[in-house]
């Protein structure tokens, strides 16, 4: 999460001394969901930060974009055996809602599935949760 942060720190003042831009935060599908290891945490951490930027730079012109995407085919996963998108393509429903002045990008099936079940009952996305 400092890394980001760091960029925007970097970034801003350039974009805003040039009437503003877009910064591009890519979030994973994990954001909104827990999961027994540190790693949707930080991912929820980002998302955090990204909505406090969006804020905090809107009155500079920056747009600040969230973008969720869940697998895609990048080194990072290259092993793991699960169906993943292909990065042009993302990249592409991410330049799509940057045109559009989208504040959050759902990129994929995946992505949206999860965010869909976030307004429902929390066994909707735990099921284990269901005989408890």
């Amino acid at each position: 999460m400092f890394g980001p942060l760091a960029v925007a720190q970097a970034f801003a003042p350039v974009l805003a001394a040039n009437g503003g831009g877009a910064l591009v935060d890519i979030h994973s599908g994990l954001s909104w969901l827990a999961t027994p290891s540190a790693y949707p945490s930080t991912k929820s951490a980002f998302w955090s930060l990204t909505n406090g930027l969006r804020l905090e730079l809107a009155a500079q012109n920056i747009q600040v974009v969230g973008a969720h995407l869940a697998f895609t085919d990048t080194p990072l996963i290259a092993e793991l055996d699960v169906p993943k998108a292909d990065p042009r393509d993302m990249v592409a429903v991410i330049y799509d809602g940057l045109e559009a002045g989208d504040l959050e990008v759902i990129c994929d099936d995946i992505s949206r599935d999860v965010k869909q079940k976030l307004s429902g009952p929390l066994e909707a996305l735990y099921p284990q949760l269901a005989d408890n």
